[in-house]
């Protein structure tokens, strides 16, 4: 049937080896994954040969007596091609695959490489096999491959037992006999009703010959009546049992598979079976520690194991259920909502291993009973995780809180107020070291099925005592057998050295393929929350700054929506209502939202998120009051309007400003955002020889929207009011205008102080007249000193009268982005270099466009050097100010660099600059400014927060706390933070250094604070309250306070130690605009 499956052959052994040198057999990119929470590893496919193979490992006494056996004896796989070496190939692989299920961090081993030493075949692997006579082949081929060895004697010694036969006459009284050597028993399964009763048929009954069927006895030469009987001789350390399960119909001419009940015991006495009964009777005791289960008919089926983990190697944990454990969770939404703990409590029940990560435990919540933990429980329970923590009674959470489960013997019931039910849903037993508790003596049963192991009750081997699904192989070991303590929860026990630093190395390779795989399935997302943006000038932009707006977070694309939310409601712990996610994009007007995304079931990667994804955290309404329309219709767009304004001279000029218009704006908006009652507007297209060409936009073409006329950002559109008198382009003639090209000329203004006949002139050009030229021209028509041409620029005119960065002689109107009938002003100085910049500067934030200074330098210098002139130019001294620089919006942006170049800053001509008060700290150093919290409490009610600061020390000189020890107040608002004064300090400063450092203010002075842990630390969201710092020891960097934080400070009245997740004592507090204060962990 197996052909030469188990004959030695040397030239079939896979190259495939863990360890030094080796590379692990992976069919796919993605490495093995872990074990899962029994820490027990199961075996990929072939599940007839994995459930001996299993059977064959968990028999300790098995396993190590082929650990015992060194290379001296079997040889070296390494070796394998050297001729003159003999290398014992079924025992080396054997091995392997023992310590790799000992010992490998994967949640199945291959048996790939001993079947191939097998010499399988890829068709005998797919083969359905019968795994009684696979247990017998397999042993001969291992008997056979052990010859010469200590080993030799290896099945014999373990499993070898002898039955006796005795034939008596009954005339004579003579014995004959005869003894038979076996591996296994054989038993009846057919009109039988269990083992015990198949093995008094077979060695207790006896079979008698007469009438028909009689004797011939050989002392007697004749036919005689007489007795037949068997007893077992000989018992072996281990007993294996195989069920006739599969029978032949004689009448229907065709096998069938016996699913009558067959019951076993998991412990029998042998006593009645056995020759010599004289001995004690725990030398007859077996325990049942192997059930190999036949699932299917007798044409096929599946094979899988129960095994018990004598040296209880695996994490044993798992669920009972009564019979009310189907939870209807429907009916607990309708009747238990307000109870929180309830629900939990079903909804754990109903996981399989009871256990389930916290991420999804609120998604579970909103899936099962349709509504969200933070819409319906957080304002009276705090954040899931901390309810968790709460109720330490009913909910186990792991070390690094990451997992939940429920604790023994906590029913629904369990501190509830509802009406006692007749009802326990689970029971959880957690597998821990021999002798801590009553549970360890309870044996440890799994089920392993092929890749797959889960624990289960001792009472389920019940289930297989008859169906379809049922025993096929049983296995006992001696009672007297017993395992030395050394070896208990320890896998490395007696696994040979060679195989120690093999496997060793095989787990950091694992550890490294899937850090580096986990690498490319990682998303970089950038999260920014709603309420730390406003709209403005039509987009979305940051209140304070980008870096305090924007938290990045790395995430497993496998994972689903739904799991990212919860994620993000862990780092917001303080958000109330709805969360919705939603795409955005920067597009030059500022932050756009484009879709919101659905389905929580979905992975990452279904919902074809990219890296580097910007996501938008709000409510899915309205952001700072005002409602957000979304998706692509409404992209922002930043067009470029050229129109007809009146200068300071009260002289027409054409001025160019950007707008934001939403892309299904209609056209003719763009009348009442430049207040003009009506008029043209004219669009740009590209004409002959790289010329702008006008169209115009017919009147009705003003009801399009702008990109139906197909305008994008960064598009000019030429817009002429009715009202634009002798410098109308609207009408020529009575016709329309198709286009703008007769406009041959630029405006150039005089503005060098000195006079001429002429304030301002036309100087005829085309788009690629060079900049010199006109200036020259300039000068001459204007009549000034010749001079100048050595010592002026000509700048840009904007609509509001401003100078503009000058343009370089060597640019063509074109490359200087200049359009035709353009002002410009003739100025004296000589415009910048190639190699130089021209920058406006100003001093604080608030100015007005017009009033800033100017300034040319090299592009090389420093942030420092350039700051050092400008300071000079305002005769301020150098070392209490730092720079930023100004957007389109007038808005300061993050402090630049001191040490970086303009250059390197991309800092360009025409920028603007900001001297801003405030010595910017070096890198790495924080200017924290720090507050004191004190809430009113009932000794601290009716004084001022100032009162409470100058309050007499009480006995001793120690400070008083008015609060209670616990979070702050209920009311935040109602209490003012007194500033104490500021504190420079490290960022990989930790947050005790951080309280250390505040206590060694002026105004802490008087008081006596016992020690940092005395005061509970916040961040200031909105001149209150706002995050909690937890941990001591970590870092401030860690905490992403951003480069401004303020942190108060509030006096407790014992030490406080805080971990990653743990609930501060007192009242919670209760605040609608901190929700987005997180607990930093």
């Amino acid at each position: 049937m197996f052909g030469d499956l188990f004959e030695e052959d040397y030239s079939s052994v896979s190259s495939n080896q863990y360890g030094k040198g080796r590379k692990l057999k992976t069919k796919t990119v993605e490495p093995p994954a872990p074990r899962e929470f029994t820490n027990l590893s199961g075996i990929r496919n072939q599940g007839y040969l994995n459930s001996l193979l299993q059977t064959l490992h968990f028999t300790p006494e098995f396993r190590e007596a082929l650990f015992s056996l060194g290379p001296e004896e079997l040889g070296s796989l390494e070796e394998k091609d050297n001729p003159d070496a003999k290398v014992r190939i079924i025992p080396l692989q054997l091995q392997r695959l023992f310590a790799q299920l000992l010992l490998l961090d994967q949640e199945a081993a291959s048996t790939s490489d001993l079947t191939d030493s097998f010499g399988w075949t890829s068709n005998e692997e797919m083969r359905q096999h019968d795994v009684q006579e696979l247990n017998r082949i397999l042993f001969s081929a291992l008997e056979t491959s052990l010859v010469g060895t200590s080993g030799h004697d290896l099945i014999n010694r373990l499993y070898h037992g002898t039955i006796v036969n005795h034939i008596v006459c009954k005339e004579c009284k003579n014995v004959s006999e005869k003894q038979e050597d076996f591996l296994d028993l054989t038993v009846a399964v057919k009109n039988v009703s269990g083992l015990e009763d198949a093995l008094w048929n077979m060695y207790v009954e006896e079979e008698v010959f007469d009438c028909d069927n009689l004797y011939h006895c050989g002392t007697c030469d004749r036919l005689v009546k007489a007795a037949k009987s068997a007893k077992l001789r000989k018992l072996p350390p281990f007993l294996t049992v195989s069920l006739l399960r599969f029978n032949f119909d004689f009448v229907k001419c065709e096998r069938y598979k016996e699913t009558s009940r067959y019951t076993f015991p998991l412990r029998i006495n042998l006593k009645p079976f056995c020759e010599q009964s004289e001995l004690d009777d725990l030398e007859y005791m077996y325990d049942l520690f192997s059930v190999i289960i036949h699932k299917g008919g007798c044409y096929g089926g599946h094979y899988h194991v129960y095994i018990k983990d004598v040296d209880h190697l695996g994490n044993w944990q798992f669920q009972e259920e009564n019979s009310k454990s189907d939870v209807n969770l429907k009916d607990l939404q309708n009747e238990e909502t307000d109870d929180p703990l309830m629900i939990l409590k079903a909804i754990l029940t109903q996981e399989e291993s009871n256990r389930i990560p916290v991420d999804q435990l609120g998604q579970k919540l909103l899936k099962k009973v349709g509504i969200s933990w933070n819409k319906k429980y957080r304002k009276q329970y705090g954040p899931l995780r901390k309810f968790l923590q709460l109720h330490s009674q009913v909910f186990r959470l792991s070390s690094d809180a990451s997992t939940v489960r429920l604790l023994k013997d906590c029913s629904l019931q369990a501190e509830s107020d509802f009406p006692r039910r007749d009802r326990q849903l689970s029971k959880i037993h957690t597998s821990e070291p021999p002798g801590s508790n009553d549970r360890t003596s309870r044996p440890h049963w799994f089920d392993i099925n092929d890749s797959k192991v889960q624990p289960i009750e001792e009472k389920d081997i019940e289930q297989q005592f008859q169906g379809k699904e049922s025993a096929y192989m049983l296995f006992y070991r001696k009672s007297q057998l017993q395992r030395p303590p050394e070896a208990q929860a320890n896998p490395r026990y007696r696994v040979p050295r060679h195989l120690l630093n093999e496997m060793d190395a095989a787990n950091i390779e694992l550890q490294t393929k899937r850090a580096e795989y986990d690498s490319t399935n990682n998303l970089e997302l950038h999260l920014h929350l709603g309420p730390h943006y406003h709209f403005f000038n039509g987009a979305l932009h940051p209140v304070v700054s980008q870096t305090e707006s924007v938290w990045d977070l790395t995430f497993d694309k496998r994972k689903t929506l739904g799991d990212l939310r919860q994620s993000i409601f862990q780092l917001l712990e303080f958000w109330e209502g709805d969360m919705v996610l939603s795409i955005a994009k920067f597009v030059p007007a500022g932050l756009h939202i484009y879709q919101t995304l659905d389905g929580d079931d979905l992975t990452l990667c279904e919902t074809e998120l990219a890296g580097e994804e910007d996501i938008f955290v709000w409510n899915g309404a309205e952001v700072g009051g005002i409602q957000i329309s979304t998706g692509s219709d409404c992209e922002p767009l930043l067009l470029n309007v050229f129109h007809l304004a009146t200068g300071r001279d009260q002289c027409q000029q054409l001025v160019e400003s950007p707008h934001v218009f939403p892309a299904n704006a209609e056209v003719g908006t763009v009348f009442a955002a430049l207040a003009i009652p009506g008029g043209a507007v004219f669009t740009s297209s590209a004409g002959s020889v790289g010329e702008e060409r006008w169209t115009a936009v017919p009147t009705e073409g003003l009801k399009k929207t702008f990109r139906e006329l197909g305008l994008g950002n960064g598009s000019a559109i030429w817009v002429q009011g009715s009202r634009d008198g002798d410098h109308s382009l609207l009408t020529k003639q009575g016709k329309w205008i198709t286009s703008v090209n007769e406009i041959d000329w630029v405006q150039v203004n005089n503005l060098c102080q000195l006079e001429s006949e002429e304030e301002q002139v036309k100087i005829s050009a085309t788009v690629n007249t060079v900049v010199f030229d006109i200036r020259i021209k300039a000068i001459k028509e204007l009549k000034l000193m010749e001079e100048l041409a050595e010592n002026s620029c000509l700048r840009p005119i904007d609509r509001n009268g401003k100078l503009l960065c000058p343009v370089p002689d060597s640019c063509t109107l074109k490359e200087a982005e200049l359009k035709m009938g353009s002002s410009l002003g003739l100025c004296p100085g000589r415009p910048p270099t190639s190699s130089q910049l021209f920058l406006f500067f100003a001093m604080g934030s608030d100015i007005q466009p017009g009033t800033e200074m100017e300034i040319i330098v090299e592009e090389t210098i420093s942030v420092r050097d350039c700051l050092k002139i400008m300071l000079e130019k305002f005769g301020l001294p150098g070392d209490t100010w730092h720079l930023r620089k100004m957007d389109w919006c007038y808005e300061a942006g993050e402090p630049l660099c001191e040490d970086a170049t303009l250059e390197e800053l991309a800092i360009r001509s025409g920028d603007t600059l900001l001297l801003t008060e405030g010595k910017l700290l070096p890198p790495g150093l924080l200017k924290v400014p720090i507050w004191w919290y004190q809430p009113r409490g009932p000794e601290g009610q009716g004084k001022s927060h100032q009162d409470q600061m100058n309050c007499t020390p009480s006995q001793g000189g120690v400070w008083r706390a008015t609060s209670p020890p616990g979070a702050p107040g209920d009311m935040h608002m109602e209490v003012p933070l007194h500033h104490l004064g500021d504190v420079e300090i490290s960022e990989d400063a930790t947050l005790v250094e951080l309280k250390a450092q505040a206590m060694a203010l002026p105004s802490l002075s008087e008081l006596f604070i016992p020690s940092p842990a005395c005061l509970r630390a916040w961040t200031v969201d909105s001149k209150r309250p706002g995050r909690l710092l937890r941990r001591n020891q970590q870092p401030l960097r860690e905490y992403k306070l951003g480069r401004r934080p303020e942190i108060c400070l509030e006096p407790l009245r014992k030490e406080e130690h805080l971990g990653a997740s743990k609930l501060p004592r007192g009242k919670r507090r209760k605040s609608k605009t901190t929700c987005w204060g997180r607990l930093i962990t």
